[in-house]
């Protein structure tokens, strides 16, 4: 519950209840088409099967902070130039008032850029880096859900770019899916996967974007990578938040569902989707 006690003499307080679930939704059309003429009363929400009461509903386009974990190892060296330029497009089409920063990972992984706004600081740390070596996604990964711990906004997100499978982490794929499940950060997975890593590198990338709420896409060339970028930062900017109180109090894993309630005046036979994260840990569960 939120209270706002204040009065001409007295001070302004402001008493947040901690407990405040909020649940970021995208919902397209069967075209794939988002969809933003929708109301509260067109969603339901649910926490182990029981619906919640939503007590904050937005649409609006809200800052966000965002990580870009980016593949510089020696294989990714052709398409490198293209690659940093799409990922820069993609951060310009955002809010303003983001804010990003870059991972780059091949045999370690490292952070090239703390959070910035400005463009051409994120252009000279692309451009100050030479593929080389192997491929540490998870070790990636997992940093940069750590550095989010330093994000000043609400709404995190991460977009990895890779064209391989991981061959040089520390830690596991297990290791990174269940720190992704413990964020509250949506990781977008692209990856060009067509000249390596095959199923394994595949199934890993759906899993991690899965266990956040995003989206794992995989593009035939970077013309296509840039396009499914286009779409991220589009659906970033198009998302519902969804707040509420959760009935349940305990600290371990609450799953999620929302179901979409089309408006009135659809076409028959018109189809929403809505992707969002499908759970997470209560605020008691232990690390």
């Amino acid at each position: 519950m939120v209270s706002l006690p204040w009065s001409q003499d007295a001070p302004f307080k402001l008493s947040v209840n901690v407990d405040l679930t909020e649940v970021h939704v995208n919902v397209t059309d069967e075209k794939d088409r988002p969809v933003g003429n929708l109301k509260k009363e067109n969603f339901r929400v649910f926490e182990d099967r029981k619906e919640q009461q939503i007590t904050i509903f937005k649409h609006e386009d809200a800052p966000i902070s965002l990580g870009l974990v980016i593949d510089n190892s020696r294989s990714i060296e052709p398409r490198k130039q293209r690659l940093d330029a799409a990922a820069l497009s993609f951060v310009r089409k955002g809010n303003p008032e983001d804010e990003t920063f870059i991972v780059h990972f091949d045999d370690t992984a490292r952070i090239d850029r703390d959070f910035t706004d400005s463009i051409p600081a994120l252009e000279d740390a692309l451009a100050g880096v030479k593929p080389f070596g192997q491929t540490a996604i998870y070790d990636a990964l997992i940093l940069a859900l750590e550095h989010m711990e330093n994000a000043k906004h609400l709404k995190k997100a991460i977009l990895l770019i890779t064209d391989g499978v991981d061959n040089s982490s520390k830690h596991t794929m297990s290791e990174a899916v269940e720190a992704t499940k413990r964020s509250r950060v949506a990781v977008y997975t692209v990856g060009l996967l067509s000249m390596s890593g095959g199923q394994k590198a595949e199934d890993s990338l759906i899993h991690i974007a899965e266990a956040s709420g995003g989206h794992a896409y995989f593009p035939n060339n970077v013309d296509e990578a840039h396009m499914y970028m286009e779409r991220v930062a589009r659906d970033l900017r198009e998302q519902y938040t969804l707040g509420y109180f959760p009935t349940n109090r305990n600290g371990g894993w609450r799953s999620v569902r929302v179901d979409v309630l089309p408006p009135a005046g659809l076409p028959p036979n018109s189809r929403l989707t809505a992707n969002y994260r499908h759970g997470y840990y209560g605020p008691n569960a232990s690390n």
